[in-house]
């Protein structure tokens, strides 16, 4: 393989940029059918990253069905396009376990940021702002964010003023907070998703700040919205690995369909 990789940033999960640059070595065709993988410590150095981390990318791939390996000789490139496009039934639940709370949150979260908007303080934007601030440090320390993604919410259902719908969101956080942790680790994998999902955040802390309800309560459905469309989009080796994981309290309160 004739292919210099960079080294990558902390800003998504380092294994999944290893993982991610592979994967598009090999459907790109840089990397043939038959091609041998260099070593471990080969691609740690290329990388900049430990070998446990390039371990962890390349059973990614393996998950995928690009790569396989053979004992004593090392990692080969399986025919490109052959990645398993199929969820096990447990995965299945696990998706839509998670998009149902989505669309729980996404009618309860629209409307707080409405009521946000009309009877926000300054101390209540503060609040909102210094929960962003907390969210873009976790994701540059190479966190997903997903408790400091809970206080953002937090901080916008305190704005609203409703003792009765705070109530409500604070009696659903096991699962309302599930359902986050899902959606920040599969939009941690990407960079393409978490830069979506700050633009979203800043359209919501806007027409907040703007005092704008009917403008909030649209910025806060379209995040919601587009969070079960980038679920929809998770590939089947985050279901495999940490998204059943995540999801798996969600899942136990999932009941079955007719």
């Amino acid at each position: 393989m004739t292919a210099r990789f960079q080294s990558v940033a902390p800003t998504v999960r380092l294994a999944d940029q290893v993982a991610d640059a592979l994967v598009a070595e090999v459907r790109s065709g840089r990397l043939s059918e038959g091609d041998r993988l260099p070593t471990e410590t080969a691609l740690a150095a290329q990388f900049g990253v430990s070998r446990t981390v390039v371990r962890e990318a390349v059973s990614r791939l393996k998950s995928l069905g690009l790569v396989d390996s053979r004992q004593g000789s090392g990692v080969y490139v399986r025919a490109a396009g052959i990645e398993p496009l199929r969820f096990e039934m447990p995965h299945v639940a696990s998706r839509e376990a998670v998009i149902q709370m989505v669309e729980l949150r996404r009618a309860l979260e629209a409307e707080v940021a409405a009521l946000a908007a009309e009877r926000r303080t300054k101390a209540d934007l503060r609040s909102i702002r210094e929960a962003i601030k907390a969210l873009k440090a976790a994701v540059s320390d190479g966190g997903n964010g997903a408790d400091e993604d809970v206080r953002f919410h937090t901080a916008i259902a305190e704005a609203a003023r409703n003792p009765f719908l705070l109530g409500t969101l604070q009696y659903l956080r096991q699962f309302l907070h599930g359902a986050t942790r899902v959606t920040r680790a599969n939009e941690a994998r990407r960079a393409d998703f978490a830069a979506q999902v700050a633009r979203e955040h800043a359209l919501i802390v806007d027409a907040i700040d703007a005092g704008d309800p009917v403008r909030a309560r649209e910025a806060a459905k379209s995040h919601m919205d587009n969070a079960i469309r980038r679920i929809e989009q998770a590939d089947p080796a985050f279901w495999q690995q940490e998204g059943a994981q995540l999801a798996r309290p969600l899942v136990e309160g999932w009941p079955a369909r007719n």
